[in-house]
C-alpha cells in the first residue's frame, strides 16, 4: 500500500439514511481499508473505538493518532471541529490527533484528494473558539471550534492524494521527517518558529534577506506581546529553520528556501 490505492468508496450502506452518516461510514472504511500511517509508512491504520474524543485512526507500530475530516467540497481556510475544550486540552498536552482531510465525489462515491497535517503543527493559535450553540440546538450551549487550517504553513500541509494520483510513499514519509525537529519544543518556542516560517512564505520567494522578515516585526510583536525584542527572535528562528534543513543561508543577511 501507499503508491496506488482503490480510490472507490462502494455501495451505501442500506442502513443509513443521512447523507452525513453514509460520508462518515465511506471515508472511515476507505481509511482503514487503504490507508498506511503517513508518519512511519506501517501499512495498515487501525479504528478506534466509537465515540473516542478527537481521534478516528491510530497506527499500533508508532502510535501516532488521526483526527478523518472528509468533505465533497474543497476545504477552505478552516475546519469545523468538535468540542474547544477537548481539542484545546489535546493540543496543550501535545497529544492532539494529526488531521486526515478527505475530499471525495460523492456522485462517483471516490475519494479525491488526502493531506495530513501533522499534530506537531498544530497551536492553539489555530484552534478558534465558536459562539456556543443556540438554545433551539440539541446540544444547546456546547461550545465547538474551528480549525484555522489556513495559518499552518506549506510544510505541515502534506498531500497524499492529489486527483486520484498516489503521491509516492517515500516522498510523503520523507515530508513527514521534515516537520518532526518541532518535536520536544514548547508551545511558545514553537509558535514563534511556525510564525515566522508563515512570515517567509508570505514573501513568496525562493530566496529572501533578513531585512524582508524584519518587514512583519510590528505583526509578530503583536503576535507575541510578551517578547519585546522582536527582531533577535526573527533571526533566532530562521537559524532554527536553517538547521533544521528548511532554509539555506547564503551570507550577507540572505536566505533561500529549500
Amino acid at each position: 500500500m501507499g503508491d496506488d490505492f482503490n480510490y472507490e468508496f462502494g455501495e451505501a450502506p442500506a442502513e443509513f439514511k443521512s447523507k452525513r452518516q453514509i460520508a462518515r461510514v465511506w471515508s472511515e472504511g476507505w481509511l482503514i481499508r487503504e490507508m498506511y500511517c503517513p508518519a512511519c509508512g506501517n501499512p495498515k491504520l487501525n479504528e478506534f473505538a466509537n465515540n473516542q474524543p478527537a481521534a478516528d485512526a491510530y497506527c499500533e507500530f508508532c502510535e501516532e493518532q488521526f483526527e478523518l475530516k472528509a468533505s465533497k467540497k474543497k476545504f477552505g481556510k478552516k475546519i469545523r471541529d468538535g468540542a474547544y475544550s477537548t481539542m484545546l486540552q489535546r493540543i496543550q498536552s501535545d497529544k492532539a490527533p494529526s488531521l486526515l482531510l478527505m475530499e471525495y465525489n460523492e456522485q462517483a462515491r471516490k475519494m479525491t484528494n488526502l493531506s495530513v497535517v501533522p499534530q506537531i503543527l498544530l497551536t492553539p493559535k489555530i484552534i478558534q473558539k465558536c459562539p456556543p450553540l443556540k438554545a433551539t440546538a440539541k446540544r444547546a450551549g456546547h461550545v465547538m471550534c474551528n480549525i484555522l487550517i489556513g495559518d499552518v504553513p506549506k510544510i505541515g500541509r502534506i498531500e497524499l492524494v492529489k486527483n486520484r494520483i498516489a503521491i509516492p510513499k517515500t516522498t510523503v514519509l520523507d515530508r513527514w521527517a521534515q516537520t518532526q525537529f518541532l518535536r520536544g519544543q514548547n508551545l511558545t518556542k514553537k509558535g514563534w518558529i511556525l510564525d515566522v516560517l508563515n512570515c517567509v512564505e508570505n514573501l513568496d520567494k525562493t530566496e529572501f534577506s533578513l531585512n524582508e522578515v524584519y518587514k512583519f516585526e510590528n505583526y509578530l510583536g503583536e503576535l507575541h506581546p510578551e517578547n519585546h525584542h522582536v527582531k533577535p527572535k526573527i533571526r533566532q528562528q530562521l537559524q532554527v529553520l536553517r538547521d533544521a534543513g528548511i532554509l539555506e543561508f547564503l551570507g550577507q543577511g540572505r536566505y533561500r528556501v529549500r
